[in-house]
């Protein structure tokens, strides 16, 4: 599984409330929180984001509340992934529920800029920021949970588990 898009660089302990700003929860849509995704730090962002985009940010990304609906936007938006120095731990395990691909690596997340064209590849954990030609290594997860994450989450995995 691979992902290749556009950079949004953004900085330590973005929390949940500026990934969905709560002033919107009144609604279970994805589409319609997704149009609020990080609008409270970019208010341009979901007009720019494209499929395949990627978040790249600095340390405990995603702290604060234990809102599942955090990930579920990002993911909604069409990023492609999130890599960051780390993560705040509900984040990390609302992001595998959901299906949304994220990756630790505090060298690229140092190192990449806003804007550059970056390619992760998430079976072996490399990336490669296309505008620079440098690449990072970041740890892959377990085949278990890329395939939770390649289902499009933990229930949808389950049901194809299931299927099988």
């Amino acid at each position: 599984m691979n992902t290749q898009g556009k950079v949004f660089k953004y900085p330590d302990n973005v929390d949940t409330d500026v990934i969905i700003p709560a002033r919107y929860l009144n609604t279970p849509n994805a589409q319609e929180l997704a149009l609020h995704c990080m609008e409270d730090i970019d208010k341009a962002f979901v007009k720019k984001v494209e499929k395949g985009d990627v978040i790249v940010a600095g340390w405990n990304f995603g702290c604060g509340s234990s809102r599942e609906h955090a990930p579920l936007v990002i993911k909604t938006c069409g990023t492609g992934c999130v890599i960051a120095k780390s993560f705040a731990r509900i984040f990390y395990r609302n992001a595998i529920n959901i299906g949304l691909p994220i990756l630790e690596c505090e060298e690229a997340a140092d190192e990449i800029n806003a804007n550059d064209e970056v390619s992760v590849d998430f079976d072996t954990g490399i990336i490669t920021d296309i505008t620079t030609g440098k690449t990072y290594k970041a740890q892959p997860f377990p085949p278990f949970i890329q395939n939770i994450i390649k289902a499009g989450g933990l229930l949808k995995s389950l049901k194809e588990a299931e299927n099988k």
